[in-house]
C-alpha cells in the first residue's frame, strides 16, 4: 500500500509564501530561479511559533532529497525573481 504523496508547488513567485502543513518524512525539494545573489530556502516554523529556520538552502538552480518532521513550512525568498519551487512527499510502502 502507498502512502499519500504530499505537494506544495509555487510558480513564478519573487516573496515568501505562505505558511503550509507538512506530515512529515521524505521529501523532494525543487528550486530554480533568477538568484541574483540571493537564496530559495524552504523554512520551518520554530516552537516559539514566530522564528523561521532554514531547513534546505538554495543558491543555484538545484533539488534535494530530505527527511522533515511534521511541522508549519514556508519558502523564503530572498534576492531571488521568477522562482519556481516545490516540495513533494516521496511514496514509500508500507
Amino acid at each position: 500500500m502507498w502512502n499519500q504523496v504530499e505537494s506544495q508547488v509555487f510558480s513564478n513567485i519573487a516573496a515568501n509564501t505562505a505558511g503550509f502543513t507538512q506530515r512529515g518524512g521524505l521529501y523532494g525539494v525543487k528550486a530554480m530561479a533568477t538568484f541574483g545573489g540571493g537564496n530559495v530556502a524552504l523554512q520551518v516554523l520554530a516552537d516559539d511559533g514566530s522564528t523561521w529556520i532554514q531547513a534546505q538552502n538554495f543558491t543555484a538552480n538545484g533539488y534535494a532529497s530530505i527527511f522533515l518532521p511534521s511541522g508549519t513550512y514556508r519558502f523564503g525568498v530572498t534576492t531571488a525573481a521568477a522562482v519556481y519551487c516545490s516540495v513533494v512527499g516521496i511514496a514509500t510502502t508500507q
